[in-house]
C-alpha cells in the first residue's frame, strides 16, 4: 500500500461568462455541469479563491446536499479541491446529504468559515434537471453580494484550480478520515457526521418537546401528515417527529431521499403538493404540512385540506410567538418579510410595537439584521419561515412553531385563522409564476414598465374593473438601505401600491436555472371578513404590462 503524501495539482482551465451567483447561488442544468469542461471546478475554485488565504489554511468548511443527481460527484471533486487550496477539516454530512437549515446550523456549531451547499432547492432534480451550488459565509447565512460578486468576478478571469485528485473519501462510514499531502504540514481531516443530530439537539433548546411529543401521541393526540417530497427532510422527519416526538410512522410520507424526488417536482404548494392535499380533504387529518427537497421551505395545511398562506404563517407564528420557550427566554427583537410579502406581518408588529422591517427577497437580508440583534422572526412569500436560531429559513421548525401554538390554543389551524383575521383583517395574497420566458422580452417589458409607473401622471390614475376603482398612490422600483451596514439594494421589483392597501408587484425571479421567470404578486387587504375576488387586481397587473403580449404567454405556469 502507498502511504506516500497525495500529490497537489494546479490545472490550467479557462472561464466560463455565466457563473454569476443568485439570491440563492449558481443553479444551472445538470448536463452543464456534465457537459462543460471544469465548469463545476471554476466555480468551486473561485469559492474559495474569494475567501482570503490566511484565513483559508487550516479552516472548516462544512459540506452537504439535498441528495439529488450529481451531489456525491460534486462531492467528491469538493474535497479534492479543498484539501488543495489549504483548508484544515470539511464537515460532511452522511452520504453527502444535509438538510439546508441543518448546514447553518453545524457551521455556526463548528466555527467554520462557511459552506458549500448543493442544491437547486424547489428546483427538479434527475438527470435531466436543475443542479446548485450555494456559498454560505461563517454566520450560516448565504453569502452577501460583495461576497458573490467577488466569486463570479474570479470565475470571469480564471485561470487554473488547485486540486488533489488521488484523494477519496468514503461519505458512508461516520468518524474522521485523515490525508496526508504534500507540502501540507498537517494531516487534511475529512469528518462524516450524523446529518440530523445537531440540528436536533438544536431543536430541542427551541421547543418544549415534552408538550409536543404528549400533543403528538398522547391520549387525545392530534393527527398529522407530513410530507417530504422525497427530499433531504425525510430523515429529520422520521428521527425527530416520528421517534422523539411519538408519531406514527405512517404520519411522514415520502421520506426516503431521492436522486430525481421520485420524478415529481419538490416544492411544497398546491400545486406541486397535490397529494398531499387530497390526502387532507376527508378530514382524518388536523394538521399537514409539505417540505421542499433541500427542507428550508414548507407549507402548512389545516383539516380538510384548510391552506394556510406563507404571508398568513408567518404572522400568525408573531401573534403567538410566546407559545415557543425559545421567545419567552430570548424576548422578541423584530419581525421581517421581503418586499413581495404579504403585509399581514405589519399589522401584528404594530399592534405589539414591535420593529418590522421590509426587506428585498433572499435571506441574507435577513440574517444581517439578525447578526446585528435587530430580528428574531421572519418570513417570505415563497413558503420560507425562520427564526434566528440559524440563518436560513427553515420547514421542519416552521412545523413545530405551529404544532406549539396547537398545543397551547387547543383549536383548528382554521380557527387559529379565522380569529387572527377578525383581529387584523385579511390579506388576500396570491403569486402568478411565468416561468421560462424570453429573458430578453421579460427584461424590456419590465424596463419599459418602469419607464411607465416612474412617471409623475402615473400617481393618482384610476383603473376600473366591474364595479371595484383602484387609485394609484405610490409607484416606484422597489430600493432597500441595510439599517446595519447602510448598503443600499436596488431594483428589487415594480411596486404599484394604491390608496387602499392593495398592492401589485411585479419581480423578475433570480432562483431558475433556463429562461427568466416573472413573478406578479397580488395583494388586497380587507378589514372586514369577506370574499374577496383578487381577479380585478389581476386584470389590471396584466392590463399595465401588457405581460402576454410582451412574452408571447397565455397564462401562468403555477398560481400559489
Amino acid at each position: 500500500m502507498d502511504n506516500s503524501p497525495l500529490q497537489v495539482l494546479t490545472v490550467p482551465t479557462a472561464p466560463y461568462p455565466d457563473q454569476r451567483p443568485g439570491t440563492s447561488g449558481l443553479r444551472k442544468k445538470v448536463y452543464v455541469f456534465q457537459s462543460r469542461r471544469n465548469y463545476l471546478h471554476n466555480f468551486i475554485q473561485s469559492i474559495f479563491s474569494s475567501i482570503d488565504l490566511r484565513d483559508r489554511q487550516g479552516s472548516t468548511v462544512v459540506v452537504g446536499g439535498d441528495g439529488r443527481f450529481f451531489n456525491t460527484t460534486a462531492i467528491e471533486v469538493i474535497v479534492q479541491m479543498a484539501a488543495a487550496n489549504g483548508v484544515g477539516r470539511l464537515i460532511i454530512g452522511h452520504h453527502g446529504i444535509m438538510s439546508t437549515p441543518a448546514i447553518s446550523c453545524v457551521i455556526r456549531k463548528y466555527k467554520a468559515i462557511g459552506g458549500i451547499i448543493l442544491t437547486a432547492s424547489h428546483n427538479p432534480g434527475g438527470p435531466e434537471g436543475d443542479f446548485g451550488i450555494k456559498f454560505n459565509t461563517a454566520n450560516g447565512g448565504p453569502a452577501k453580494e460583495a461576497v458573490t460578486n467577488k466569486i463570479f468576478q474570479i470565475s470571469r478571469t480564471i485561470e487554473e484550480f488547485a486540486i488533489c485528485p488521488g484523494l477519496h473519501v468514503d461519505l458512508t462510514t461516520l468518524g474522521k478520515q485523515t490525508f496526508d499531502l504534500e507540502n501540507k504540514f498537517k494531516p487534511f481531516t475529512v469528518e462524516i457526521v450524523d446529518s440530523v443530530e445537531s440540528y436536533a439537539n438544536l431543536l430541542r433548546n427551541i421547543f418544549d418537546f415534552a408538550a409536543l411529543k404528549e400533543f403528538l401521541s398522547g391520549e387525545n393526540h392530534i393527527k398529522i401528515r407530513l410530507d417530504s417530497m422525497h427530499g433531504v427532510l425525510g430523515p429529520y422527519v422520521k428521527r425527530i417527529v416520528c421517534e422523539e416526538l411519538g408519531c406514527p410512522v405512517n404520519s411522514a410520507i415520502n421520506c426516503v431521499p431521492m436522486e430525481d424526488f421520485g420524478g415529481q417536482h419538490p416544492d411544497p404548494n398546491l400545486t406541486y403538493a397535490a397529494d398531499l392535499v387530497d390526502s387532507m380533504r376527508d378530514g382524518q387529518y388536523d394538521f399537514g404540512a409539505a417540505f421542499d427537497g433541500d427542507g428550508d421551505r414548507n407549507m402548512i395545511l389545516g383539516k380538510h385540506g384548510f391552506f394556510v398562506s406563507p404571508p398568513d404563517s408567518v404572522a400568525v407564528i408573531a401573534d403567538n410567538i410566546f407559545c415557543i420557550p425559545y421567545f419567552q427566554h430570548t424576548g422578541v427583537r423584530g419581525f421581517a418579510r421581503s418586499m413581495p410579502t404579504s403585509s399581514a406581518l405589519d399589522r401584528v408588529a404594530k399592534a405589539t410595537k414591535i420593529e418590522l422591517y421590509e426587506t428585498p427577497t433572499g435571506w441574507k437580508f435577513f440574517g444581517n439584521l439578525m447578526d446585528a440583534g435587530r430580528l428574531s422572526l421572519c418570513g417570505e412569500e415563497s413558503f420560507g419561515t425562520g427564526g434566528d436560531h440559524i440563518r436560513e429559513k427553515d420547514g421542519l421548525w416552521a412545523v413545530l412553531a405551529w404544532l406549539s401554538i396547537l398545543a397551547t390554543r387547543r383549536k383548528s389551524v382554521e380557527d387559529i385563522l379565522k380569529d387572527h383575521w377578525l383581529k387584523y383583517g385579511r390579506n388576500y395574497f396570491t403569486r402568478y409564476d411565468y416561468e421560462n420566458v424570453d429573458i430578453d422580452a421579460a427584461c424590456e417589458m419590465m424596463e419599459d414598465l418602469e419607464i411607465m409607473i416612474s412617471d409623475k401622471s402615473f400617481v393618482k390614475q384610476r383603473f376600473a374593473v366591474e364595479d371595484k376603482i383602484y387609485q394609484v398612490e405610490k409607484a416606484d422600483n422597489f430600493e432597500y438601505t441595510d439599517p446595519v451596514d447602510s448598503t443600499i439594494t436596488r431594483n428589487q421589483g415594480l411596486r404599484i401600491i394604491f390608496s387602499d392597501g392593495s398592492r401589485i408587484i411585479y419581480r423578475l425571479s433570480g432562483t431558475g436555472s433556463d429562461g427568466a421567470t416573472v413573478r406578479i404578486y397580488i395583494d388586497s387587504y380587507e378589514k372586514e371578513l369577506q370574499s374577496v375576488m383578487l381577479a380585478p387586481l389581476a386584470t389590471i397587473a396584466l392590463k399595465i404590462s401588457q405581460l402576454h403580449h410582451r412574452t408571447g404567454r397565455s397564462g401562468p405556469s403555477v398560481i400559489t
